[in-house]
């Protein structure tokens, strides 16, 4: 090939004949053979380590080095640069024109400009120049610079180191209580700042039960921690807490928040999942039990194998597009989001990583690469949502194989009988009635009004899509634009689709229809507009095809000129008989008198044995925790797009702390057992710092690491990383005990420290992040709902089960949702045994920042607005609670409105009021009455705060 001009010039154009450009081509040979006459072509090659690796070090290793390699390409190691990568083939060695990495780094490529846009690290002119002169002089590249392209990914981030034991600093001060405080004391002082005093034990009882249980304390509970003298007061009070089953459930809304946990599907049809509840009980349960968190992490992902089914409701707890496209591509699109829901809930929930980010290339921040994302994949390619029977079941399942087995019996003895009857001498010539279409001829006749009733369907209500009336023209006469009117004995409610004016709209299909509110019958008529003379009707279930169920096999067609006067003019009589059903029992009409009994009483036996094996079956308790299949192949996808699929990835974790070592064949199981073991281990530098940092959030309102689900580059530097290491070491030598982490923090002097402001401290840490006091904050809206409900007397303290609803439901194909406009003691249990249900709120409470389920939310936000206020001194709720409150002390304390007004100051405040509150409280009650005393505490922030 003979060597470029050096311009774009092509010789073919030259005006010259033939012999000059012989020429032309001759010279150019000879000073690409001996030497260019320009100053670059005659200079050496450029030196690859002096010349060419500072620039691809100073320009490209952020994004294409040994920590990040976006579109999985990497040029810190030769054999991936002057390879392929999912940018092709960037350097073409002895040619620089063809090779993409000098489009990209000149920007001729607008669409892929290197380094981007913006960053201030593009190349110039001269190191571009570098580049072509080392690609056209074959791209040597030394052997001691190469690299290797199979090097583990390493990190110097603290989150990836091993955990260790810290030894908690020395301090001189007495006020430490525990490890904790000697961290924490420790980096006080370094700031030059104290703790704060020790809170009184009013404020200290108030706070571990609002904290551990979201309720305030009983009278009684106050009473008997304020008159406990042992030395161990404080740990009995923390005991007791701790071994109560509200402690359960007020941190069990903590982990569902993290596991994206709702009651319904999401997207547009957002259809609710009545059996979902169960993972709801089983978080509940878990955490009352103290059941080690390793083995509460391994459930989640793998409860179907270690014998805790209703854990992996964890998977499958977030939402899940139901509708499902014709188009393949999009189908395809529909299970990688499916796939990255798994993976990203399982990363940032147990390993504080956003894994979801390399789902299109190499993280940016953290050392996560594509092919781990994909093969995190891999290891859930075998979920699907779906519902699951609970183990348990064996003794129903036997009852009902057995009621099958006598059903089979009796059936044989009907064939028999079947068989012996005589044949039958008439039969109808008409065809049987159908789901689509149906016709009924008859004389010309003059009528008002048409009915249709209905005797007996195949199934369930019957349901009519259109009813046609024909004149003797040929026209339909029955419809409501001409001026006809139905009527009907009933509607089935709270279907749109299903109304009596689509009975004669002119629409057909199932969407267009009317449906009985009567099982197996119902009629419905239409009165034309003028008597008119008619002589056909048609009919159908669903004319578009769709459905076959709620087929009138059974009907009689009507007809009157005068009201109520009705002549029969057409039924089923005459049809061949509709389905197996019918033409299997038609035979006992033929058999011999004193033989019908018996066959009758057969097939009715029959029938019961069949009906009670398929409610057995109906009642074989299920629960939505999802489905398992074997797994599918995983490919990892150029930037993420499901219809550009590269090489086949095998199951694994994250390649930067170690690998399951698994195949494409391990069974699909094992790959998620393997993964919830190696979050579960010891080894794993993430799982324990990251749930440690989690409950010390919900004590203190923002975590050591304040970005719980992310304790990556891209999250924020721990305030206290060597008590948190501290935290998490002890956390699993403590057999991962959750319980024992809750007793170290709340036994610390950090903990129970007044939350009064200071302004030394403040001018220094606002935030309280150095823990100089403990930081008071506003209860979550489950928190505020039940502690109104509790200090009311109105909670019901009934665990477990189906959730309530505070929504009215319109069970269309789309799901609609409305607010209850009551609401009374069904609704009044804790809020986490609310159905939570996607894209709603509760219309009080919701506005409390409420999380609705669609995604991961490891810490909540506390705005302030309007309706907040509105709804808690306005809503319906909230009078009703305010009277249920005046109520109560009422009905202890008749006549004496000092004491029933200091009543209401013990049971929301945990407190006697001082002499001003009682004034104020007094006069409010004289002028407003004592339900707006209560309206006033149930709204004051010493009511609604943790402090």
């Amino acid at each position: 090939m003979l060597p470029s001009t050096g311009d774009n010039t092509d010789l073919a154009t030259f005006p010259h004949n033939k012999t000059m450009k012989q020429i032309l081509r001759l010279l150019s040979f000879i000073v690409f053979a001996f030497g260019a006459t320009s100053p670059t072509a005659m200079a050496a090659a450029p030196s690859f380590a002096e010349h060419v690796q500072p620039i691809f070090a100073n320009h490209c290793y952020e994004c294409h080095g040994p920590e990040s390699q976006e579109s999985n390409y990497r040029l810190d190691v030769r054999a991936v640069a002057l390879g392929s990568g999912d940018l092709g083939q960037p350097i073409v060695a002895g040619n620089s024109k063809t090779s993409p990495l000098i489009r990209y780094v000149s920007r001729e490529d607008t669409e892929t400009p290197m380094p981007p846009e913006g960053d201030g690290k593009a190349l110039s002119s001269e190191q571009i120049q570098v580049l072509r002169d080392w690609i056209d002089a074959g791209a040597e590249w030394p052997d001691e610079l190469a690299g290797d392209e199979n090097e583990k990914l390493e990190t110097d981030h603290w989150s990836f180191q091993p955990v260790t034991n810290p030894t908690p600093p020395a301090i001189s001060s007495g006020w430490a209580r525990n490890a904790i405080d000697q961290f924490v004391l420790a980096k006080l002082e370094a700031n030059h700042l104290q703790p704060s005093p020790e809170a009184d034990r009013v404020t200290r009882v108030r706070r571990v039960y609002l904290d551990m249980h979201g309720l305030p304390p009983t009278q009684q509970q106050v009473s008997d921690f304020l008159s406990d003298t042992n030395a161990n007061a404080w740990g009995t009070l923390i005991d007791k807490a701790l071994k109560s089953p509200r402690y359960g459930e007020r941190w069990a809304r903590h982990w569902l928040d993290v596991a994206r946990f709702g009651e319904s599907t999401g997207f547009e049809v957002n259809r609710d999942r009545e059996n979902a509840y169960h993972y709801r009980d089983y978080v509940i349960e878990s955490l009352n039990n103290d059941k080690p968190y390793r083995d509460f992490v391994i459930e989640q992902l793998a409860g179907d194998v270690t014998g805790s089914d209703v854990g992996t409701g964890f998977l499958v707890g977030g939402p899940y597009d139901l509708v499902k496209s014709p188009d393949v591509n999009l189908t395809l699109a529909q299970r990688q989001d499916e796939l990255a829901d798994y993976v990203n809930t399982t990363a940032t929930a147990f390993l504080g990583m956003t894994v979801g980010c390399a789902r299109c290339h190499n993280h940016k921040f953290d050392p996560i690469l594509q092919k781990d994302y994909y093969a995190m994949a891999a290891v859930f390619a075998g979920v699907e949502h779906g519902e699951r029977e609970l183990p348990g079941a064996e003794d129903q399942k036997q009852k009902i194989d057995t009621l099958e087995s006598q059903a089979k019996t009796l059936e044989a003895e009907i064939e028999k009988l079947r068989a012996s009857a005589p044949k039958a001498t008439t039969a109808g010539d008409r065809e049987p009635v159908n789901f689509k279409l149906n016709v009924d001829t008859f004389e010309p006749t003059l009528v008002k009004t048409v009915r249709f009733t209905i005797n007996d369907t195949s199934n369930g209500q019957p349901c009519i899509d259109e009813l046609e009336i024909f004149d003797i023209d040929g026209q339909n006469v029955a419809l409501a634009e001409s001026g006809a009117v139905a009527t009907a004995s009933g509607t089935l409610p709270g279907y749109k689709i299903h109304q009596l004016e689509h009975i004669n709209d002119g629409k057909f299909g199932n969407e267009n229809s009317w449906v009985s509110n009567t099982l197996g019958g119902g009629w419905v008529q239409i009165e034309l507009a003028e008597p008119t003379k008619v002589k056909k009707v048609q009919w159908g279930r669903d004319r578009i095809g769709g459905i076959r169920d709620r087929l009138a096999t059974q009907y009689t067609i009507e007809v009157a000129i005068e009201h109520d006067e009705w002549t029969k003019v057409a039924s089923q009589e005459g049809r061949k008989p509709f389905g197996d059903a019918e033409s299997k029992l038609a035979f006992i009409a033929r058999l011999p008198a004193a033989e019908k009994e018996h066959a009758q009483a057969v097939v009715d036996q029959s029938k019961e044995l069949r009906k009670q094996a398929k409610q057995l079956a109906a009642n074989i308790p299920k629960a939505y925790i999802g489905k398992f299949k074997a797994a599918e192949p995983v490919h990892r996808l150029y930037r993420g797009e499901p219809t550009s699929p590269r090489e086949i990835v095998a199951p694994d974790a994250l390649s930067v702390v170690s690998s399951l070592e698994l195949s494409n064949e391990t069974p699909e199981s094992e790959r998620r057992l393997a993964l919830a073991k190696w979050i579960g281990s010891r080894d794993n530098p993430l799982t324990a710092r990251v749930i440690v940092n989690r409950v010390w959030h919900h004590h203190f309102g923002t975590g050591i690491v304040s970005t719980p689900s992310d304790l990556g580059k891209n999250g924020a530097a721990p305030s206290h990383p060597e008590l948190l290491d501290w935290l998490a070491w002890n956390f699993m030598r403590n057999d991962w005990s959750l319980k024992w982490l809750h007793r170290e923090i709340l036994n610390s002097a950090t903990y129970q420290q007044s939350s009064a402001p200071r302004k030394d401290a403040l001018s220094k840490d606002a935030d309280s992040r150095l823990l100089w006091r403990f930081p008071p904050r506003r209860l979550e809206a489950e928190a505020i709902r039940d502690c109104v409900l509790e200090v009311t007397g109105s909670l019901q303290h009934r665990g477990g089960g189906p959730g309530f609803f505070l929504l009215e439901v319109d069970h269309e194909n789309v799901h609609h949702y409305f607010p209850k406009k009551e609401i009374g003691p069904a609704e009044f249990r804790r809020m986490i045994y609310m159905t939570k249900i996607r894209q709603e709120q509760d219309a009080v409470f919701g506005v409390f920042d409420c999380p609705d389920g669609g995604q991961v939310i490891p810490s909540r936000s506390r705005s302030t607005t309007p309706l907040q206020a509105l709804n808690l001194l306005n809503s319906s709720f909230m009078l009703q609670q305010a009277q249920q409150l005046a109520d109560r002390v009422v009905s202890v304390h008749e006549n004496d409105q000092a004491v029933q007004l200091k009543e209401m100051f013990r049971l929301t405040l945990s407190r006697e009021p001082e002499a001003a509150e009682l004034q104020s409280a007094e006069q409010l009650a004289n002028e407003h009455g004592l339900a707006a005393v209560c309206r006033a505490l149930l709204n004051s922030n010493e009511f609604l705060f943790l402090q």
